[in-house]
Order: C-alpha cells, then structure tokens, then sequence
C-alpha cells in the first residue's frame, strides 16, 4: 500500500524538544520494556553538574537512571571545544560537535539526558576567577538556573569540590562549576532573578545539594563511613534485566569519549562512592528518603500509581502487547493531569512503552541527506503494527504545514504500510548548530532565543506527527525525516537531514603564510547544493593586498559538482595580516559560508556551514634545511602549516621507521602525543637517537607523562602537570645567544605577541644538565616554567622537545610561532648539504 501526495507550505526548522534525530527508530526488547514499565512508577529526578563532556560519572548516571529509575541529566557546563583531539584534526568549535555527539551518545547508554549552558571551552584554567571573567559569570549562572528550573530535579550532585577538583589540582572550570551549583541552588526559586526566563518555566528549589566525592582513578581522599555528612552509596549492582553492572554500563558510555581516548574494560563487584552533603534538608540515611518518588506527589497521581503497579504486575514478557489496553487507559488518565511537567515526562515515557509494547516500526526518509529552501523533497517511509492490537494509522502532518496525509489506513499485523510525500521548502534557516550561529565570544557562545538554551543540539529539520487509533483510543507520536542508506559493510546507516545553502564556496588553505614578496595561490572551490547553479566567484582582501583575476565565472550543472577557482594573492611588503574571504553569488544574492562534513562512523555525521575564509599572514621568515618527516601522533595540522612556509613534509609510518630511512631529512618531527598514542614509540626511540647521535634534528612535541612510556630524549627529564593557561603571559628568552633565538630569525617579544588559547602545557620541570632551557613563563602569581623549551646537542645532532602548544599556534597563522619553529628545524643545518634528498631538491 503506498500514499503519495504534494504539500506545500512554511516548514519550522526548530521545535522546543530535544531529540536525538540521526538514530535508527528504537527497537526496544521485552526486557527492555519491564524496565521503563518499572521507572514509569517512579516520581523523581537528579541533576549531575560538571564542567566539560567526560567529566561526567557515568556509573552514578547509570545507577541513578536504572537502578533509582530517575530522571537523570548531565548539565556539562563547555561542550569541550578546549580539548585535544585522538580521532582527527579538529579542534575548537569542531571538536565541540564532535565532543557533543560522544555526549549524546554517552546518555544513550547509561540511560541519561544530556543539557550544556552557552560556556566556551576557552583552555585550561587555573582558578575560578578568571574562568567567571570569561564565562561572563552571570550569564553563565543563567543558564544553569534555566537548566534546572525547566529540569526541575529533587536532588543536585556535582563532580567538583568548591576549592579543588577531585584529584588535588585546580582546575578553574571545574572549581567554577561546583560554584555555580551552590549558587544556583541558592537562587532558582527566587522569582526575581532572572526574572525572563519565567515566561517560559517557574522557579524551582532542588531538595538538596551534595559533592560525589569519589576520587578519579578508584581512590578516596580519606574513607568517609559514619562522617556526618557523607552518604555511602554502591553504585555497582547488577540489573538482571539489562544484564549487566552499572560499572559495565558506565564502561561502554565512557567509552564513548573517543576523542579523548577514554576507552574503558567495566567491573564488576562492589564500588561504594560518597555523596556529601552541601546545602538542603539532611536525611538521615538517603539523599532520596525525604523526597516523595510516587505517584503521591501529584495531584490526581495516586491512582494512576496504582494502575501502573498493576499493569507492570500483570506485564508479560512473551506478550508485550498485551498490555496495551491498560497502557491506554493509563495514558488518558496522564493526559488529564493538572501537573504540566510530570504530564508531559511521563506521557512521552509511558508513549515509548505503547509504541513498544504494539512492535510499532514507523520512520520518514528523505530521499537527500540534503536539500535547499525552494527545493521539492522527497519522502518515502513505512509504518507497521507487529501486534494483534487494533491499530489504526488515521493521519500525518508534518510540522509547519497546513497540510495532512489521510490514510485511515488499518495496520494489520506485520503488514507494511508505505508511505510517500513531496514537501516544498520555503525559506527556512540552514541547518547550522545554533549555538555556532552567530559570533562567540572568548567565553560564551551567542544564543539568543532563550528556549534553545541548554539543547544539546538542534532539533531535527523536519518532523512528522503520526496519529493513530489504537483499540479505538488516539494515540500519536513524532518522528524526524532522516536520511538512510545501505552501506555494503556497515549495513544500514542513518544520517540527520538538513537544509543547506544553494552553493557553498570552501577555501582550500585555512592558513597561507608568505615568507617573501612572491605571490602564493589560494585554491576555491565551489560546491553546488542543488541542479545547476551558476554566478561569479570572488576573494575578498585587506587593504594592502592584491588579487588576480578579480571574479571568475562558475557553472555547474548538478548538485554535489565543483568549479576549482585559483586565485594569485600578493602580499604587501611589510608584515601583515588578515583574512582572505570567499564568496560567490547566485540568483542576486552572495554565499560565503563552506561546507564541513564531520564522518567518524561512531556518531552521526555532522553538517557544518563555516565562514569560507583563510588567514593570510606576510612575514619575515628565513629557514635553513628543506625535507621534514613527521610521525603523527594524536593528530594536528602542524605539518600543512609547515608545508605553507615552503618545506616538503613526509608523514612517516612508525611500522617502518629505522635509522637508514630517515637519515636523509634535514629534521624529524614527532606529532603532539605520540608517545602516548603510538605503543611503536619504544621500538623506533633508538633508531631515533641514532638519527640525531649522526648529525639529525628531532623535535618531540608534547606529551604527558605516562608510567609505561619510553625515554624521550638522549639525557633525562621529568614530564609534569606544569602548564601556562595565559596566551598573553610574558615569555622571557633565557638563551639570547641560542641558535633557536639568534638564527637565521632574530627571536624577540614581539615573536610571543597573538598566541591563542595558551602558551603550552605538560612542561617538564626537571632535567639532565645537558639540557639548555630557552625560554621561560608563567602564569600571574606562579613560579617560572622554564621546561617548555628544552634543547641538547647529541652526537651530531640536535634534540628538542617543546610543551609550547604549536600544534594551536601554527594552524592560527601566528607569525612569531612560524620564526620560532622555523629556527627549531634549521638547528644544525650549517653543516655541508650531501643527503639525498637535498641533492635531489638542489638538482
């Protein structure tokens, strides 16, 4: 049976829900349905409050939201955009996507919600104060008040202590959340603070405040057992419906961090950890025990309670549809309720069991993973009733639309439905990530409508409501318009779907630096987004800079095809820098936004819509030597950036990496973790050290310390925790005469003058007299860090190893980054030219 029909109309691209739109439709098992029947009888919720994804103990969430069968959410305060990257290249807002998705894909299985406030990841911060400088305190402090007035939980439990984090140190992020906590326990049922945020919530007061105190790595600070205060809790019971522990189920969320590396093996057997008590009532024996969690607790609930206790008694699990007519009956009562919030969790809990309950299997496809406002797209999907319950499909409507399908179609059991719409678009926003739409500052990200504050992400595109007769009672559910394909070795895939611009313009470079008065190419390329486009692509310069030609014309007859544009860019004679900026025009108006795909295959593919720009920087550079290798470690761009000022860089393969194949290049540097990252690191280090004993420059980009990891550098040093936060603190050169600050570019202070996020980080603060420390700094208030740059003479050659964060500051276009690193490679290259490669360079 197929249903096809044309709407026309205004299509919504937001709804106010929250819902984790690029997943298959949800197949829950018998099993699976015993246990939300279960926490449908349990009136309760619980806040954990933290500051960064991984942050977040998974084992609490995962006992709180099935075993205590609370609502249970993760209120992150940054998205973690600060942090590095195991899985690629991305960093910054990117790895915020991508840390999001591992989040959302975290409380998929721990059986959590997930909710952020604006905060930008800025970096590593050392105290409270200058976080809520620039996290711009009260607005930060908003968002955690609107989080837990629109969550409403009995019970708050942050990660962090109010003076340092778990495990000693202070981190300022970490210490600001459990701040923020306090306060905005203190305030959320006060009416008139953030007095705005109550057209759309009402105030409310948590029960109680406590710190989970249990210590990163399976240690206490001290044993707590009959502390006043404290609350033993052992969050490691096994669930025999979902047969596993909650450390099994904390493991394969925290597993989920990948990007971090946070893989981890589940255990099993006790786990006791603590909950202090902050602020609240204290009970006596349970953070819980003086907090109704029946159906009591609600006007009209007493009776409901009791027709869930019987339905979920009278629950059988060969026959899961069986119980669908008392589950109706239960749902009317629910949608009577007076109680708005407890209404509206409950139903949608209580229509996932329905759903369930009846094998209902209904999802919307579109025929595109994209599609452009104007465009007609087209949707096909299926519903089918895998029960002998009376279900009827009455109609669907798509939101926005004044238009609705009619089937009045009887789903018989295990009889596909078909179903088929053709939707035109009309001027609705590009699926951006709403929090990337307008310019961030350093500390917060831009969200004016109050009501997408806090949403992981945005909400799907397009969404249908299905509206059914089931045994004669209404019953109706949405579901998102997705894309799906069949991937020959992954099988069924699922893609969000998304509205995109007509044409998109990338720049090819994100970064160009020109070490000389010669012009440089920038390659464009435009990417159409639907069936013929057409119009002028252009480079847009700062004052002082030149551009040939001046347009060039593009066609391009179907959607997904390119024009590649080049551009000659010529710099000004002295230093300067600024941006070179795409655009392009279509049907009178002009496109500047790119287009970035994000497919790491464990998190649904992410669309971004960038500005199309690259960073053009003219400096004064001179360099010695010609022919880098590079082992890359958890990943950076450190090597395209070289390759911008003129080197020919080689990605070298650790399974093949000995002293022969490498001697040929003038310097071999190692990527940013690569000795925590590549166990093949302690077979190659001697091959290494012979490389500099005969007249080799190595560079070892930073690392942290690791008990298992191999020496590495010729002569001993200690990797600490020592690390300067402040991109802007004073860097003092201890070694003028240096060849890494006297050639061939005379290092100064201007050279440490538009670094981003930090100077460096994991410095060592002890080493072997042989070294020569370079440079020294810190942050306000602390001693000097003079281990971020440490160079010796071995043999023939040079080693160096660095904790300054060049991996940031080469990818940014900062100039003096460029000089520096530049000396760094050039170390030792006065020495007579006779590798090959530089003979084959020279010929």
């Amino acid at each position: 049976m197929r249903l096809t029909t044309r709407v026309t109309g205004a299509l919504l691209l937001f709804c106010f829900t929250s819902i984790l739109y690029a997943q298959a439709p949800e197949k829950p098992n018998a099993a699976e349905l015993k246990q939300a029947l279960n926490k449908l009888e349990v009136l309760g919720s619980v806040m954990y409050l933290a500051a960064h994804p991984d942050d977040e103990n998974t084992r609490l969430i995962a006992y709180m939201a099935n075993e205590k069968k609370l609502r249970t959410a993760y209120l992150a305060m940054t998205r973690g955009d600060g942090g590095q990257n195991l899985v690629g290249t991305e960093i910054r807002e990117l790895l915020g996507i991508i840390r999001t998705q591992e989040l959302l894909a975290a409380r998929r299985t721990d059986g959590g919600e997930q909710f952020f406030t604006r905060a930008n990841d800025f970096g590593y911060s050392k105290n409270p104060d200058e976080t809520f400088e620039i996290w711009e305190g009260e607005d930060v402090l908003s968002d955690v008040v609107w989080n837990i007035r629109r969550f409403r939980p009995d019970v708050i439990i942050t990660r962090f202590d109010t003076t340092r984090d778990n495990s000693g140190r202070m981190h300022g992020h970490h210490t600001a959340s459990a701040i923020l906590a306090q306060r905005a326990f203190d305030i959320a049922a006060d009416p008139k603070v953030f007095p705005e945020q109550l057209k759309y919530v009402d105030t409310w007061q948590p029960k109680g405040l406590y710190w989970n105190t249990y210590n990163f790595g399976g240690r206490f600070t001290s044993s707590h057992e009959d502390q006043p205060g404290y609350f033993a809790i052992d969050l490691n019971q096994y669930n025999p419906l979902l047969g596993k522990s909650y450390d099994e189920i904390s493991a394969l969320s925290r597993s989920q961090h990948k990007s971090q590396g946070f893989g981890s093996t589940g255990r099993r057997g006790n786990i006791p950890e603590y909950l202090r008590h902050w602020k609240g009532d204290l009970p006596k024996n349970d953070v819980f025990e003086n907090i109704d969690q029946t159906w009591a607790r609600v006007e009209g609930g007493k009776e409901i309670g009791e027709l869930i206790k019987k339905a979920n008694e009278n629950f059988d699990i060969q026959n899961p549809s069986a119980s669908v007519a008392e589950l109706l009956v239960i749902r009317e009562k629910i949608s009577a309720l007076k109680d708005e919030y407890w209404r509206e969790v409950k139903g949608a809990e209580l229509d996932g069991i329905i759903k369930g309950a009846l094998g209902l299997y209904v999802e919307l496809v579109a025929s595109d993973y994209s599609a452009v406002n104007g465009q007609t797209l087209n949707i096909y999907g299926e519903a089918i009733n895998r029960s002998d319950a009376n279900v009827e499909l009455e109609t669907i409507s798509f939101d926005g639309y004044d238009v609705v399908l009619k089937p009045y179609q009887p789903l018989k059991n295990n009889e596909r439905f078909d179903v088929a719409a053709d939707l035109v678009l009309r001027e609705n926003k590009i699926s951006q990530p709403y929090w990337l739409e307008k310019e961030a500052s350093l500390g917060m990200y831009t969200v004016e409508n109050q009501r997408m504050r806090g949403l992981p992400e945005n909400s799907p595109t397009i969404e249908a409501t299905f509206n059914f007769k089931v045994e004669g009672k209404p019953y109706s559910f949405s579901v998102p318009v997705v894309h799906k394909t069949n991937d020959r070795v992954d099988g069924e895939v699922y893609r969000p779907f998304v509205i995109t611009p007509p044409v998109f313009v990338n720049t090819q470079q994100s970064v160009l630096i020109f070490p000389d008065n010669e012009t440089k190419q920038i390659d464009v390329t435009v990417i159409a987004g639907k069936d013929d486009v057409s119009g002028k692509v252009s480079l847009s310069l700062p004052a002082g800079w030149k551009v040939s030609p001046e347009s060039l014309d593009y066609s391009i007859a179907k959607k997904g095809g390119e024009y590649r544009a080049e551009f000659q860019v010529l710099p000004p004679a002295g230093a300067s820098e600024g941006f070179a900026k795409a655009q392009v025009t279509y049907e009178g108006k002009t496109y500047n936004k790119g287009l970035k795909i994000i497919d790491y295959g464990y998190i649904p593919t992410q669309t971004i819509f960038p500005e199309s720009q690259a960073k053009i920087v003219k400096l004064d550079l001179k360099r010695k030597g010609q022919f880098v290798g590079y082992i890359m470690g958890s990943g950076d761009a450190v090597p395209e950036a070289l390759e911008q000022i003129g080197y020919n860089v080689t990605l070298l393969d650790p399974e093949n990496i000995t002293t022969e194949s490498i001697a040929d290049y003038d310097a071999v540097i190692i990527g940013v973790r690569a000795y925590n990252t590549i166990d093949r690191m302690r077979v190659i280090q001697p091959e290494l050290m012979d490389y500099v004993k005969e007249g080799g420059t190595l560079i070892a980009q930073y690392n942290t310390s690791m008990s298992n990891q191999p020496p590495i550098g010729p002569y001993s040093f200690s990797i600490s925790r020592d690390r300067v936060t402040k991109e802007e603190a004073e860097v003092r050169i201890l070694a003028p005469d240096h060849p890494i600050i006297d050639g061939p570019n005379k290092i100064t202070s201007k050279d440490f003058e538009g670094w981003v996020q930090e100077r460096g980080l994991y410095f060592p603060n002890q080493w072997d007299e042989r070294y020569t420390a370079i440079l020294s700094a810190n942050d306000p208030g602390e001693s000097p860090k003079n281990g971020g740059l440490l160079v010796t003479k071995y043999g023939e050659g040079y080693f160096v190893y660095s904790g300054y964060s060049w991996f940031r500051e080469l990818p940014a276009g900062v100039p003096g980054a460029f000089r520096i690193f530049t000396n760094m490679i050039s170390l030792g290259q006065d020495k007579p030219n006779s590798t090959s490669l530089n003979s084959v360079e020279n010929k």
